[in-house]
């Protein structure tokens, strides 16, 4: 795995560049990378995330497109439209911005419901039909969509459907004291940003995929995993458990994150780290519990702790 954790190492540490004291955030969004997964940022505004995408994609070498969504923004405007030429007489596709490898949807809950699916995809397969023509989307293909938890006025939630796409869902938050005054020293004369240069291929992502497939995962530990989410479907505070696409996310973002950290198997503790991120935001809580105060985080923390793993049958 060494070429992954070298891969991961040089990539976190040429954002943090530009990203003060986020290390451990910057580190889940390499992981979805690495997994062909997407990450939902939701956090208050200024506190970096648009920067945050600016310098993954800066880092890996590859195109970059900023979707600013908005309630009138059109499914067209997301994955292109046909446009006809009168010289040739025949309509040319042209692509939308959903056709770059590093996609910002900045505001995703401002969209519309019907351009929010035109997301889905992409973002599941890969893939864009227009007009009956498929058009393969390039490798690798990350979509980090932010939301503010805070405004809800004029927003549209998203629904259970397009939240199960997303891997992980992150959160980033304000700075401490001292590193808010970093952040500040880093700002004299110019931004970090533009000053940030490509230091990784970019376009071995697939293939550094593709190592992640062969860092180990016991039986005990997967059998931890199904366990874990098979709770969240019988908790009486969730009205709706995770998926088994929730499933396949805690099995893959745990061998990310043990590749990226420099080893061939998966620990207990790997899974237990990702599930609080991969696993509430495909969880719906009851009425009833959300008036008591209940939030899904705080059930997967109580099925953390109730589901137990035995040690000594690791193999």
């Amino acid at each position: 795995m060494r070429e992954v954790q070298e891969f991961a190492a040089r990539v976190i540490e040429n954002v943090e560049r530009v990203i003060v004291g986020k290390r451990q955030t910057i580190e889940y969004i390499v992981a979805a990378l690495l997994c062909e997964g997407h990450v939902l940022l939701e956090d208050v505004p200024g506190v970096g995330k648009t920067m945050l995408a600016r310098a993954i994609a800066i880092s890996l070498g590859v195109t970059f497109k900023r979707l600013q969504c908005t309630p009138d923004l059109l499914p067209s405007d997301v994955i292109g439209v046909s446009v006809f030429n009168e010289r040739s007489r025949e309509f040319e596709f042209h692509p939308g911005p959903a056709f770059a490898n590093v996609l910002l949807a900045d505001e995703i809950n401002r969209a519309t419901p019907r351009t929010q699916a035109a997301l889905l995809e992409c973002m599941g397969e890969r893939q864009i039909t227009v007009d009956g023509v498929t058009y393969p989307l390039a490798r690798p293909f990350l979509v980090l969509a932010t939301q503010n938890p805070i405004e809800y006025e004029g927003t549209f939630p998203l629904p259970e459907a397009q939240l199960d796409r997303f891997l992980f869902k992150l959160s980033l938050g304000y700075l401490d004291a001292a590193e808010e005054s970093g952040m500040l020293l880093n700002l004299r004369r110019q931004h970090p940003i533009e000053r940030l240069e490509s230091v990784v291929d970019g376009r071995r992502v697939p293939e550094l995929s593709q190592q992640v497939w062969e860092v180990h995962v016991d039986d005990t530990i997967r059998d931890y995993i199904v366990h874990l989410v098979q709770a969240t479907r019988q908790h009486p505070d969730l009205a709706l458990g995770a998926s088994p696409r929730g499933s396949l996310g805690l099995f893959r973002g745990s061998q990310a994150l043990a590749a990226i950290r420099g080893r061939d198997y998966v620990l207990p503790d790997d899974v237990k780290e990702l599930a609080p991120i991969t696993l509430a935001h495909r969880c719906i809580i009851h009425p009833e519990s959300a008036l008591r105060g209940r939030t899904p985080s705080q059930v997967i923390e109580d099925i953390l702790e109730q589901v137990e793993i035995d040690i000594g049958e690791l193999r």
